[in-house]
């Protein structure tokens, strides 16, 4: 094996071989008494606090899923009240408007009722002046007719007699 020539560090003595062993097992039992419990602390604590994360984070999302059906439910609720406020003012409208079709309909028969009314006791004014005015025309004319005719007295016999036959025949 001389042959090889390989360096020292790789083909070590028993000397160098014991002392390093011994530093070794000094340094692993320092760090076995001061360093590896501080360093697993440090594991542990850092395992905590992730599985606390992870615990407060699984906590938030329950939450969050709460808080969305709550959300989805306070939605629900809001569009069934709106339906509800909708339909309500959709009767509360139609009532409205039927209320005013029933007024518009009651003061048309009003105002009809009154102008047929007036237009009754207008027809009767003027029916009444016509008479007037034809019975006065007709009193005038007959004036006329009968001081024309009737100068005589055996006329005025004879129209006395035939005005009573007349009213006899209507009479009848």
């Amino acid at each position: 094996m001389d042959s090889l020539n390989l360096p020292a560090i790789l083909t070590p003595d028993f000397g160098l071989l014991f002392w390093m062993f011994i530093a070794f097992v000094l340094v692993f039992a320092i760090l076995a008494k001061f360093g590896f419990p501080v360093i697993t602390g440090m594991v542990d604590e850092r395992k905590k606090f992730i599985d606390e994360s992870l615990k407060n984070a699984h906590e938030a999302a329950e939450k969050l899923a709460n808080i969305q059906q709550e959300s989805e439910a306070m939605v629900q609720q809001a569009r069934e009240q709106q339906s509800a406020i909708i339909k309500d003012a959709g009767v509360v409208r139609d009532g409205i408007i039927a209320e005013a079709q029933n007024k518009a309909k009651a003061e048309a028969a009003r105002i009809l009722e009154e102008a047929q009314l007036q237009i009754e006791r207008e027809k009767q004014a003027a029916i009444r002046d016509i008479r007037a005015q034809v019975a006065q025309l007709s009193v005038q004319i007959a004036e006329k007719v009968v001081r024309a005719n009737l100068s005589t007295d055996a006329q005025q016999m004879q129209l006395i007699d035939r005005m009573l036959d007349e009213v006899q025949v209507e009479n009848k």
